[in-house]
């Protein structure tokens, strides 16, 4: 149960303190991620010129996919492939993919038969701009895209690495629907304590697709075997660790400032990290995944500068 004595503590108070732990090892550059997500957007963009799609169908997909959004997966591949000693632009398509999987998987997960909700990213969910049918029929489309993304013989990834990026994506789109079914329909063990229920369900729901934009980063730098050890133990902790930080913006943020709505996981009763350790059991475990992560980021040198920027902006992230 939530430890009702920390559950007014102001989440700044916890990024803050976080903060503290790695800002002389951060290598945050604003401007430098700004053009990295920049690029990803117009590869994006430019893939989706390539399909055949419907117009009303083309507006759908580009409203889900490109219509604001951190751009987390792709940035952790193009990163964990800097981390690897390559440029992380190679690993551009690896996150197409990735992003693609995840967009279809918000549109699906907004749906009124799933989490019912309005608001994404500061805007109307897809299936209140473009119905419900338009939503469904979007998501179908981005799911297999993301595999068309993955197989284009123009892109430059290198034939080899094609079936084990499949491979990848296949198992973080399985591991996520996994999740999403345990959150929503049940069917974990009852041999299983409330705290083990919830880490299945988000190494699975969240970590999953986060651990695979990782590894298929590191696959298309020709990671060798210790670089993707470190990259997977790095993807990992930082994967269920986001999670934990969006539980607690879902339990004390606004709806304004998150970019969508709030407190509806614990009205609902879902198992969340503040409903199950409290908001200071919560951010306890949010601090032990991310010293994991850092040692594990740094274990791959200088090259890992990048994943240790991205590991500090999101253990401080607002939104």
């Amino acid at each position: 149960m939530p430890d009702g004595s920390n559950a007014g503590e102001a989440l700044p108070v916890a990024t803050n303190r976080l903060r503290l732990r790695v800002k002389t090892q951060s290598n945050t550059n604003p401007a430098e991620l700004k053009t990295i997500i920049t690029q990803i957007d117009a590869s994006i963009a430019s893939f989706l010129d390539g399909c055949s799609l419907t117009t009303n169908l083309d507006e759908a997909i580009r409203y889900a996919v490109l219509g604001g959004g951190k751009r987390l997966r792709p940035v952790l591949a193009w990163r964990a492939a800097e981390a690897c000693g390559r440029a992380g632009a190679c690993s551009i398509p690896a996150g197409i993919a990735v992003e693609l999987i995840h967009a279809f998987s918000l549109v699906h997960d907004d749906l009124p038969a799933m989490d019912d909700d309005d608001l994404r990213r500061g805007r109307p969910t897809l299936h209140i701009q473009s119905g419900e049918a338009m939503a469904i029929l979007a998501g179908d489309a981005m799911l297999t895209l993301a595999f068309e993304v993955i197989m284009d013989p123009s892109s430059a990834l290198e034939e080899s690495a094609r079936p084990r990026l499949l491979g990848e994506v296949c198992a973080g789109t399985r591991a996520m629907i996994v999740g999403q079914v345990h959150d929503t329909l049940g069917g974990m063990p009852e041999s299983l304590s409330e705290e083990e229920k919830l880490q299945l369900i988000h190494r699975n729901k969240t970590g999953a697709l986060i651990s695979a934009a990782c590894r298929m980063g590191a696959i298309c730098a020709d990671a060798d075997e210790n670089q993707l050890a470190s990259i997977t133990e790095f993807s990992e902790a930082i994967g269920l660790q986001f999670q934990v930080v969006d539980d607690l913006l879902d339990a004390e943020g606004d709806a304004a400032t998150v970019g969508k709505a709030t407190g509806k996981d614990i009205e609902a009763g879902k198992l969340t990290y503040p409903s199950v350790l409290g908001i200071a059991g919560s951010r306890k475990v949010a601090a032990d995944l991310h010293d994991r992560a850092m040692a594990a980021a740094q274990s791959l040198g200088p090259d890992g500068a990048g994943l240790v920027g991205l590991l500090e902006k999101l253990t401080n992230r607002q939104h």
